[in-house]
């Protein structure tokens, strides 16, 4: 959706004439739009071809044409929430499409397993009979995993969609067993699934049966394969359906339960549903424009939402194929993959890309034509220097676990086609997806707020997650009407596009006044001149007799001292209150980070009363 231009709104003045929004929903992909870069001269998808028109309630008093667009964008969350194809479970779709395109190439990953799609369905439906017969009683719903993104991880995960199994893919990089067992007992896991060469890497201790993929080899007989090879390439997609129970699936019930990082404390189980997860994928691969001749480099682990919803199961429910590797710290494997089966998508992190930047030369890169980037800030000197060196700019996303993930992306020029839209600017997260509505109001009243006012920013949509596991309180605390609050403080400008500004736990309250962690924080890195992802100072906030709240740095040594660093920002024009005092400053060993590399704000915030309240 582009900018609306305040003309119309003059047509309004001297008359009481109502202005009715409309949302026109399911245009793109008919053989009127320019979907697959042409315009007419394209077989249609399916006849007749269905749109949705929604009419909105009449505004009498629009004000600006923000506020209109507003309107419209949300009319766009009740299309999707009631498009068909997006109701449609993962799994329907994950059938249907490797049907179509058999012959394929579906999966691969480093350990040199290649699969077409009739090959990862076959084999998802040989585990499924396997796990049915051998492991899973029926009464048991939920199943764990730990595995890496291999091919392995990709076909348990369809086999128990296909069972209508809630995955539960485990983090594993916490190495933790306490936190690992906590989310097995949370979400009432008795098997997990994995491999003897995963658990000798990871030494955990699991409270839950563990189950090896690889002691089934010797427990596939004839009859399942002869059964698996029917049902994917042969048995009627329909009869196939209703057999198998996937037409009484509600859309609304659980696909999988993400846990969070647990950056604020304890890790949460996020309930993401069918209609989430299939919602988001078709939202995300139609704004980037994901066709048949792409192939997703999957290197985010899946129990990463991110890497569950896009490089999980856009491959598996739509044309493109995944390839995959086990760590995306290892440049060198996955530029190997990328050269050896034409990658064209990379989803990554700016730390990733960093490491890519220094080992990896550019014709190995050279078939990659879309990089999209989140879960951290995206440096636009990193974005300057990958597209010198590999030919592409990175784009930046946002998305968060609790909505399925993905909802905003900057759309590079190559994925438009032959139009002039708008659609790319640095230093923003980009615009929302199709179907997903957000807002910003204001953090202490809740108003809404207009052009570039910077407040906290609410996400309502078809991706919006069905709530906390067993945290019915907690999930009441983070919903708002059907808006998902997300804690981040973010302005909306002109042309839709959003620009993060803080974080909400990243704030102090100082004198009536919300001071942003990471705004000061930026401001002490640009004074000490350090690299913006070198990680040795961070701002967080105490409590204050008198002003509520006070500001304090934990940082590793440094080159200045507290005094000379407060009077460089003094100099700069960082509003006093946002100026740290002297005293305020700490120095410690290291700044506490998560597994993931996030920052464990939980831990600072903990560290941080201990060196200025404690006594």
């Amino acid at each position: 959706m582009q900018e609306f231009r305040p003309g119309f709104l003059s047509i309004l003045k001297g008359t009481d004439a109502p202005l009715v929004p409309v949302y026109l929903h399911g245009l793109w992909g008919s053989i009127f739009s320019f979907e697959r870069g042409r315009f007419f001269w394209k077989w249609p998808r399916r006849w007749p071809y269905p749109i949705a028109i929604l009419f909105g309630k009449p505004v009498h008093e629009a004000t600006t044409a923000y506020e209109v667009r507003q309107r419209v964008e949300q009319l766009g969350t009740e299309a999707m929430q009631n498009d068909d194809a997006a109701r449609m479970i993962p799994a329907r779709h994950f059938l249907r499409n490797c049907r179509r395109g058999r012959r394929r190439l579906k999966a691969a990953d480093s350990t040199g397993v290649v699969l077409t799609a009739g090959d990862t369905l076959t084999r998802a439906f040989v585990l499924r009979r396997i796990l049915r017969r051998e492991v899973l009683a029926d009464d048991e719903s939920r199943v764990g995993l730990l595995l890496p993104p291999t091919v392995a991880g990709v076909v348990a995960n369809g086999a128990l969609a296909l069972d209508g199994r809630v995955a539960v893919n485990l983090n594993y990089s916490v190495r933790s067993s306490d936190v690992v067992n906590h989310c097995i007992a949370q979400a009432g896991i008795r098997h997990v699934l994995t491999s003897r060469r995963m658990m000798e890497k990871l030494d955990l201790t699991i409270d839950a049966e563990l189950v090896f993929l690889e002691d089934f080899a010797a427990k596939v007989t004839l009859c399942d394969k002869l059964a698996a090879a029917w049902m994917a390439h042969c048995e009627p997609i329909g009869m196939l359906e209703r057999r198998l129970g996937l037409t009484k699936i509600d859309p609304d019930e659980l696909i999988t339960i993400v846990f969070t990082s647990g950056s604020t404390g304890v890790p949460k189980g996020v309930m993401l549903t069918h209609a989430n997860i299939a919602s988001d994928v078709l939202a995300f691969a139609g704004s980037l424009r994901i066709d048949r001749d792409d192939v997703l480099i999957g290197i985010l682990p899946f129990f990463h939402a991110f890497g569950y919803t896009v490089t999980l199961w856009a491959p598996l429910m739509l044309e493109p194929a995944g390839i995959y590797h086990t760590n995306p710290l290892e440049p060198r494997p996955v530029a190997k993959l990328v050269k050896q089966h034409g990658g064209t998508i990379l989803v990554a992190t700016p730390t990733f890309l960093r490491s890519y930047l220094r080992r990896i030369e550019p014709e190995e890169l050279a078939t990659v034509s879309l990089v999209v980037v989140g879960a951290e800030k995206m440096p636009l000197d990193l974005a300057d220097a990958f597209e010198k060196r590999f030919g592409v700019r990175p784009s930046e996303g946002y998305g968060t676990t609790e909505l399925s993930p993905a909802v905003a992306v900057n759309i590079p020029k190559s994925r438009l086609g032959k139009t002039d839209q708008l659609a790319t600017k640095d230093g923003s997260i980009g615009k929302p997806l199709p179907g997903i509505a957000v807002k910003v109001v204001a953090l202490d009243s809740g108003a809404a707020l207009g052009l570039n006012q910077a407040g906290m920013l609410l996400v309502k949509g078809p991706n919006v997650m069905k709530g906390y596991l067993d945290q019915p309180e907690m999930t009441a605390e983070v919903m708002r009407d059907g808006w998902y609050v997300t804690g981040d403080v973010a302005r909306i400008d002109e042309d839709g596009f959003i620009f993060i500004t803080g974080r909400l736990n990243r704030f102090a309250k100082i004198g009536g006044e919300m001071v942003p962690h990471l705004r000061v924080e930026e401001a002490i890195t640009r004074t000490l001149e350090l690299d913006e992802d070198e990680l040795r100072v961070v701002v967080t906030s105490i409590p204050d007799a008198k002003k509520g709240e006070r500001l304090v740095v934990l940082h590793t040594p440094l080159e200045k001292t507290p005094d000379e660093i407060c009077a460089k920002l003094r100099e700069s024009g960082l509003p006093a209150m946002w100026i740290p005092s002297p005293d305020s400053f700490r120095e410690v060993k290291e700044i506490p980070v998560l597994g993931t590399g996030k920052l464990a704000l939980k831990e600072v915030n903990d560290l941080a009363r201990e060196l200025f309240v404690a006594g």
